[in-house]
């Protein structure tokens, strides 16, 4: 890997593709979409996910439902027909679908008309529930992807705070953001966390993960004033494929666990989700400004990212230097070979090595 690079959809291009022409997120990935506690039993939402129209749901057994939010009879939104926790109703004509997808009635019918209902059917997703967060898949290969994150605690789970934040902004410049030191001091310059005047170099170093990379336990940075309030504690950070920041925070037998999840809207827009974890009792009352806390980090990052987004849409080159670059192109060499592995038919296998890496922030 080089250390000076200008770069978009891969790890050596001399010259930037146009926007429009950055490689799409992965089809084949599980995405965060929902927090469990946003969706009761006998809900339904709507969502979009790469462009396309999602209805989910929760049917009245608690059993989660994803599909194409478009009934095939005159293509109207299912999301806006009735749900009774059993089926949807479309607002058009009255068909009624399960949580399969499968159609369960078409009242318009006469005795005589030819139609059997149960041969049609609504497109279907996979839907996973899992520590509080909804994930839903868009390809055809489940097994071959890269799997839900398990956000595991040594102990019961006390506190628990979840954020959403949307960005108009491209995928893969709102990845960027998840592993990017060099913004830290400056997006989230605040008295609160890290003030710009206190950079220095920081040494960290990395190995590579099945689908990602890691940063490996160390001790909690001394300039970042959050960290000082848990006494400098251990912390470790991992970055997977498709977009996924997952840190784990070590005091003494208790941890925090901090993730942050991109999940591609469609071309011009992605949602982070933020989602804190911990078996610390001391931090429950405290979810109120936890959740305060990290939508002021989601809102800075957002403003930084559209702003960035308005630059790259009248010029579609990064300039990529130095060894706090080096994670982004590490992210653009992972998600190439991934897109070409799934190409291929071929099981995807991570080239990094070990490297340590310097920077200063």
């Amino acid at each position: 890997m080089t250390s000076s690079t200008t770069i978009a959809g891969t790890a050596s291009a001399a010259e930037a593709p146009a926007a429009s022409e950055f490689r799409e997120p992965p089809r084949e990935a599980w995405y965060c979409v929902k927090s469990t506690g946003s969706l009761a039993p006998g809900a339904m939402t709507s969502i979009t996910v790469l462009g396309e129209q999602i209805v989910l749901g929760r049917m009245k057994t608690g059993r989660l439902f994803a599909l194409r939010d478009r009934c095939p009879h005159r293509g109207a939104p299912l999301s806006e027909g009735g749900f009774d926790g059993d089926a949807i109703t479309c607002p058009f004509h009255g068909w009624r679908f399960g949580g399969d997808g499968r159609c369960q009635a078409m009242p318009t019918l006469v005795d005589g008309d030819v139609a059997d209902p149960g041969q049609v059917k609504v497109g279907a997703f996979p839907v996973r529930e899992s520590d509080g967060i909804i994930w839903l898949y868009m390809g055809a290969e489940v097994a071959a992807a890269p799997p839900v994150p398990a956000l595991t605690l040594a102990g019961a789970t006390r506190c628990r705070a979840a954020v959403s934040v949307l960005v108009e902004a491209s995928y893969d410049l709102c990845v960027l953001s998840l592993i990017d030191p060099g913004h830290v001091g400056y997006v989230h310059n605040s008295w609160w966390w890290r003030p710009t005047a206190t950079a220095r170099e920081k040494v960290k170093d990395f190995e590579p993960l099945p689908f990602g990379f890691r940063m490996t336990a160390h001790q909690a940075s001394t300039n970042s004033r959050g960290y000082r309030l848990l006494g400098r504690p251990q912390t470790e950070v991992d970055f997977l494929l498709p977009g996924q920041r997952i840190e784990r925070i070590r005091i003494g037998e208790r941890s925090i666990i901090n993730a942050t999840f991109a999940t591609p809207i469609d071309a011009r827009r992605t949602l982070f989700t933020n989602v804190l974890l911990s078996d610390l009792p001391q931090l429950m009352p405290l979810s109120p400004l936890i959740r305060w806390v990290g939508r002021a980090f989601l809102r800075q990052d957002q403003r930084i990212l559209e702003l960035a987004q308005q630059g790259l849409e009248r010029k579609p080159t990064m300039l990529l230097l130095g060894q706090a670059d080096r994670l982004a192109q590490w992210y653009f060499r992972l998600k190439r070979d991934y897109a070409a592995a799934r190409h291929e038919g071929k099981a995807f296998s991570n080239t990094l090595v070990p490297e340590r890496l310097r920077w200063r922030t």
